[in-house]
C-alpha cells in the first residue's frame, strides 16, 4: 500500500493497514518549499502492523540523507547519530513548530502548550 501526505491533503481518504505499506511526503515542508525558505525534504517511511519499520529523510538543500531503522539507530550521511547527554532542561533549545491548522479549536491548543512550554526556564 501507498499513502501520500500531498494526496491526503488534498482530500483523499486513507486508512493506515497492517499490510506493508510506505509512507511518503514528496515535499515534507510544502510551505517552506512556496516561500523559498530552505527547510525541505522529501520524507519516505515504511509501515508493517502499524508499526514504523525504518524511515528516510533526504534534505536536498543541505545534501543529507538520515535514515533511521527500528532498533538499528539513525544516521546522517552514514554517520551514526545519537541525541544529547544533556539533562539539564535549563541548558536545552526548545524548537517548535505550530502546523497549518487554523481551526480556532486547535489554535487555542497549540496557544495553550506553547505557554506551558515558554514557561519552563529553557536556555533558547
Amino acid at each position: 500500500s501507498f499513502i501520500g501526505e500531498e494526496s491526503v491533503a488534498a482530500g483523499e481518504g486513507s486508512i493506515l493497514t497492517d499490510n506493508p505499506t510506505w509512507v511518503i511526503d514528496p515535499i515534507d515542508g510544502t510551505t517552506n518549499f512556496v516561500h523559498r525558505f530552505p527547510f525541505v525534504a522529501v520524507s519516505i517511511g515504511f509501515v508493517v502492523n502499524k508499526k514504523i519499520e525504518f524511515g528516510i529523510v533526504y534534505s536536498f538543500i543541505e545534501d543529507k540523507m538520515y535514515t533511521a531503522r527500528k532498533g538499528k539507530g539513525a544516521f546522517c550521511n552514514g554517520q551514526k547519530l545519537q541525541v544529547s547527554g544533556q539533562e539539564d532542561i535549563t541548558k536545552s533549545l526548545l524548537v517548535t513548530e505550530l502546523g497549518s491548522n487554523r481551526d480556532p479549536e486547535t489554535i487555542k491548543i497549540i496557544l495553550s502548550n506553547m505557554e506551558r512550554l515558554l514557561s519552563i526556564p529553557i536556555h533558547g
